[in-house]
């Protein structure tokens, strides 16, 4: 191990303005300490997905260890990132399950990253510049605000079960995100969360029967896919998704390091995917690369792919405790309601950032016309069936975007009524690309 990772420094501390490089580490104890906090970083978000969807909590926590392991073997040690459970396939994954049951939803996760791996590909092969053109920053920004919002009336039936509940977890993320700084104000959806439990359990809200049933150590539940083609065109939006993801979270570890990543962002794209393929074929959420894990790196300056390497093995051990999954299974739709209230917000804001970040200009025509269809496309959930395939309004708002702005900025071009250039000013995730240098700064 040591071979591999050259100690920074004295391995006990990193001087004012460096980092610790991907290929450096610290002590190990460090490292291990560093690597542990890679999990509870990703921990809330990445228990939410399996918890909404009925996923299997303790496999999807095993899958998302799986895959963080292969990402860092596919990218060859040189790319620091953790995969955890993707909130873009929520809607996919709820649709696809009232269709045709969770094998099928599963089968569509599968599918999902068989594409993204083949995205990956195809990087490799000729270069990402065309994931620039096809999918600029209106686009990106677009298809990531409708899927939160399309996504607003689950929260909301969530938050009907238990108004209380729902309120109480809603303020308690609310006030811990203004009142902490640092890691505990980026953990501000877990800790919310566990307060809303709390008060879930007073409030006798919570059976504990499956827990009490449940064994110490054991392996996760394995569900096997069944594929179904009808339910492709809900889960076609998660690649662009999972692509701008991916970018962005390299561009922000580019950014965070001095170091130019672009050459890896082909093989990050296919490691995605198998991780997500894996997932599909075992019955976990499909995966992606992790904000909250960019967060840990921006505050520790420590990007050593041995942390995740740590990060990886603690989260497997965790999901060989059925206990443990049977236990984060409790938390109810009152909690879950006053969370999803503010993550659902929270992706569909994201979208408006990509714009802003990116200095989107909405007195284009071209812009402003290809937003607001696909948004009311997706918001108001438009539904458009083809034999037995029906399209929701995730995929159709999506296919709104891309094509509205291609077809339009196409015409625009040829007639000369615009003079905003055809090719986008930066890559799907610049925002994330600012954040970081923000972080860094």
């Amino acid at each position: 191990m040591a071979e591999i990772w050259r100690l920074h420094g004295n391995g006990r501390q990193v001087a004012p303005g460096a980092v610790v490089s991907p290929d450096e580490r610290l002590s190990w104890p460090r490292t291990i300490g560093i690597g542990m906090q890679h999990v509870v970083a990703m921990f809330g978000a990445t228990f939410l997905v399996p918890i909404i969807t009925g996923l299997p909590p303790a496999t999807t926590l095993f899958f998302s260890a799986i895959g963080t392991a292969l990402f860092l073997l596919l990218t060859r040690n040189r790319l620091p990132s953790y995969l955890g459970s993707s909130f873009a396939f929520l809607a996919p994954i709820a649709a696809a399950e009232a269709q045709g049951g969770m094998a099928v939803a599963l089968g569509g996760v599968m599918l999902t990253g068989v594409m993204l791996a083949l995205v990956g590909l195809l990087v490799m092969r000729i270069g990402s510049r065309w994931i620039e053109v096809a999918m600029p920053p209106v686009v990106t920004g677009t298809i990531v605000a409708l899927i939160g919002l399309n996504l607003a009336p689950v929260a909301w039936s969530n938050v009907q079960t238990a108004p209380v509940t729902a309120v109480i977890t809603l303020l308690a993320i609310v006030l811990i995100s203004v009142f902490f700084r640092g890691l505990l104000g980026r953990l501000a959806i877990l800790l919310g969360v566990v307060l809303g439990y709390v008060v879930a359990v007073l409030r006798g809200e919570v059976a504990f029967d499956t827990v009490e049933a449940a064994s110490w150590i054991g392996l996760p539940t394995f569900t096997a896919p069944q594929f179904d083609l009808t339910v492709l065109g809900l889960f076609l939006p998660v690649v662009f998704v999972l692509i701008a993801e991916n970018v962005g979270h390299v561009k922000s570890v580019a950014a965070m390091t001095g170091r130019d990543f672009d050459p890896v962002i082909g093989r990050a794209l296919l490691a995605d995917g198998v991780a997500t393929t894996l997932a599909g074929a075992g019955g976990g959420s499909g995966t992606t690369t992790y904000a909250e894990n960019i967060g840990v790196m921006a505050a520790t300056r420590v990007y050593s792919t041995a942390a995740y390497w740590v990060a990886a093995a603690t989260a497997l051990l965790l999901s060989m405790s059925p206990k443990f999954g049977a236990l984060i299974a409790t938390i109810p739709g009152g909690v879950l309601g006053g969370a999803t209230t503010v993550l659902y917000g929270m992706i569909g804001i994201l979208g408006a950032r990509i714009w802003v970040q990116n200095k989107v200009n909405f007195s284009d025509p071209v812009n402003l016309t290809t937003a607001a269809i696909a948004l009311v496309v997706g918001i108001a959930d438009y539904t458009w069936s083809v034999g037995d395939v029906t399209f929701g309004g995730i995929a159709l708002g999506t296919a709104s975007a891309i094509g509205i702005y291609h077809l339009m900025r196409a015409v625009a071009t040829w007639r000369g009524t615009h003079d905003e250039p055809a090719s986008p000013a930066s890559v799907p995730g610049g925002t994330e690309l600012e954040e970081a240098r923000a972080e860094r700064s």
